[in-house]
């Protein structure tokens, strides 16, 4: 720690706080992430902050801010209960929030089952389950939303009066969806006009409307326009705030939520509005510091962004918190360049060793969530302490623990010169939190660890007016959006560029829920000749992110112990490809090698797990090996409005190396990544039946 903060501060004196980036996960407790972002923000000054949740959920924050003015989601996992339909939109619940997925099932199975409409290329049991299943060609999402509200406008299933008394906007929208018609949408999508229309009647007939949405929306093209058209939907139909009628724009990861509420993420903590000024006085007050030094005069610098920045140079210490960017980011030939070199000081801070401790300059190692006390806030604001049960290991430290000792270290201060962050234990940084949240949308402040272990599993906001927290946000039509209190006056959702106050305040002068429309434009990256197929990354159920915890569970790793490439089987026809066959994928950036299942997977489309890359392998990586994880093959590009990457666009092609000879593919047998034969399914005596 001496070294890292010997390092940071010869770098302050040398360049100032813009040598500087944190970049951190969604795994940590809320008390963690909010001393980062005080130490981040109050003392080292540095606008270079952000998470991995840049690269999962980054556009579910960006949707509700932008229809809302607030992050925070307005709906509750309760309302799966009360739902007549349950939409999801690029969501496969079933692999990536299991215990969600059983609360849908237990309705699918009872006496009233709701309908289901699925938006996914894949075969996913979502997708059997699904009364409407619609398989869009990647990147084209916006285009399939605009398809649907074409029909909503259409059939005459417009709340009008709730729209007229509670959003703006409306009528740019329905201007624009009346160029999309199914046959239009039908074209670009390759999805039949019919199922668009009896998507369309699903949803517009609902009584109660639950949607939700993740990565298929999140990570692909147009990421941030097609959530906010679910969003359209509901507002359309006046579904928000009452049982049954909710949007979970959902989250990626355990904490993904806490990231962002206490501004570890790159937002103001608390909910604030970076670009307005008495915001910014507001937390400097919190924190007792200078409202000019907390950085705001630029929007925070995103993920994507920071790695340019280390890339030429400017960035010259980056501290990597419980994450993996060496496997996770995109193009990874270019990541690991830019992780590599000489002129980066890089801090890791994690439980285990992965392919970016690998490139650190300093590994600190962290605790458990098992070996420490925080709390941590589900994707519908329901908060839970987990107390700690064991000591760590060694020489490992809670993540909070590391934090606040190299606060002391560097000896940050407020402006009174005391200690800029003034607590050590996890109580007393919750209580600290509780005390900037308070008065904001994400407020914690009738909150304390006492409440929560009596009662663990209160919704936010919890104040002394709602002391039992608060389970669906926007009951009546009353939303967070007003330009006083708002936390974004929002970003045109073609280019990104961000609105100004006054732009807003006309806008939106009473802060009402905001109706934005977006053309649909074609991805950047399209299939040709020597690419003809789209590639898309995802998850399996039995990893999580790039397996450094689930690939240490032997019976997690024995389910999906490698690598494999999804092709459907017109696909595999076509290119001469069968059932565990060793294939190549290969994109402009760069080559995979893994092998094949036929799968229900629509045509045209490749899927690759994310989660494999190279800690587990006999040698690691090295430069002409064949490529093992997915990311060597995705593209630099992002979200205009998001900053989040786009990880399912590519063009890819796929060619036969070796037959299968007897080996089966590794996929599991279960789940998405079902083969289409069942002579695919392993006999247990390692051969095929």
């Amino acid at each position: 720690m001496e070294l890292v903060v010997r390092r940071m501060r010869e770098l302050l004196d040398e360049q100032g706080p813009s040598a500087v980036g944190f970049y951190t996960t969604g795994q940590l407790s809320l008390e963690e992430y909010y001393t980062l972002a005080i130490v981040a923000h109050g003392g080292i000054r540095t606008n270079h902050v952000d998470g991995n949740t840049r690269l999962c959920t980054a556009t579910a924050a960006e949707a509700l801010k932008e229809s809302f003015g607030c992050d925070g989601q307005p709906g509750s996992y309760t309302d799966v209960d009360h739902a007549d339909v349950n939409a999801l939109f690029g969501h496969n619940v079933a692999e990536t929030q299991t215990v969600l997925w059983m609360r849908m099932l237990d309705r699918l199975a009872g006496d009233d089952p709701p309908a289901v409409l699925c938006v996914d290329p894949r075969q996913t049991p979502v997708a059997r389950a699904a009364t409407v299943h619609l398989a869009p060609r990647p990147g084209t999402n916006v285009a399939l939303m605009n398809g649907i509200l074409h029909e909503v406008v259409a059939s005459g299933h417009v709340d009008e009066d709730w729209v007229q008394a509670h959003t703006v906007g409306y009528e740019d929208l329905e201007k624009l969806v009346a160029r999309y018609s199914p046959e239009v949408v039908s074209a670009i999508c390759d999805v039949p006009a019919d199922d668009i229309r009896a998507a369309a009647r699903l949803v517009g007939e609902a009584e109660a409307l639950v949607s939700t949405v993740l990565q298929g929306f999140y990570q692909s093209h147009q990421a941030t326009a097609a959530a906010v058209q679910v969003n359209n939907l509901h507002l359309l139909r006046g579904m928000i705030g009452r049982p049954g009628c909710g949007i979970l724009q959902m989250n990626g990861q355990p904490t993904a939520q806490n990231t962002r509420e206490c501004g570890a993420d790159g937002d103001m903590a608390g909910f604030r509005n970076w670009n307005n000024p008495s915001h910014v006085a507001e937390l400097a007050r919190h924190w007792n510091v200078e409202p000019k030094q907390i950085p705001h005069a630029t929007p925070p610098t995103h993920a994507m962004q920071m790695m340019r920045y280390v890339e030429d140079g400017s960035i010259r210490l980056l501290w990597v918190s419980g994450t993996n960017p060496a496997v996770s980011m995109p193009e990874l030939a270019r990541m690991r360049s830019i992780l590599a070199q000489d002129r980066l000081f890089l801090v890791v801070q994690d439980i285990f060793p992965t392919e970016t401790t690998q490139l650190a300059d300093v590994v600190l190692p962290a605790a458990a969530w098992g070996e420490k006390t925080g709390t941590f806030t589900n994707a519908d604001r329901t908060v839970h302490l987990s107390e700690k049960a064991v000591d760590p290991p060694g020489e490992a430290r809670p993540d909070l623990e590391i934090f606040v000792d190299f606060a002391r270290r560097m000896r940050l201060q407020d402006k009174d010169g005391e200690p800029l962050v003034k607590w050590s234990s996890p109580e007393e940084a919750f209580d600290a939190w509780r005390e900037c949240s308070r008065g904001r949308l994400c407020d914690y402040s009738a909150l304390s660890y006492e409440k929560l272990r009596g009662d663990s599993g209160i919704q936010w906001p919890c104040t002394d007016e709602s002391p039992e927290g608060t389970e669906r946000l926007y009951a009546g039509g009353v939303f967070c959006a007003s330009p006083d209190d708002c936390e974004s006056y929002g970003r045109d959702l073609e280019t990104g560029a961000p609105l100004e106050e006054q732009e807003y305040r006309a806008l939106n002068p009473e802060g009402r829920a905001v109706i934005k429309a977006a053309d649909y434009r074609p991805a950047h990256e399209l299939p040709d000749v020597d690419h003809p197929l789209q590639l898309i990354t995802g998850r399996t159920v039995y990893h999580f992110h790039t397996r450094t915890r689930t690939a240490r569970a032997p019976e997690l790793q024995s389910a999906a112990p490698e690598v494999w490439v999804e092709v459907s089987a017109h696909d595999a026809s076509t290119y001469g490809l069968d059932e565990g066959d060793l294939a190549e994928v290969r994109t402009p950036r760069g080559e995979v090698q893994a092998r094949v299942r036929v799968s229900g997977i629509r045509p045209g489309v490749v899927f690759l797990p994310f989660h494999y890359g190279y800690w587990d392998t006999p040698e690691g990586w090295r430069p002409g090996d064949h490529g093992r994880a997915a990311n060597e093959l995705t593209l630099t590009d992002w979200d205009p409005a998001s900053k989040q990457p786009i990880f399912k666009t590519a063009a890819c092609a796929v060619r036969k190396v070796a037959a299968a000879e007897g080996i089966p593919s590794p996929a599991p047998t279960t789940a998405a990544s079902g083969p289409v034969s069942e002579s695919a399914i392993p006999t247990g005596r390692g051969g095929i039946r």
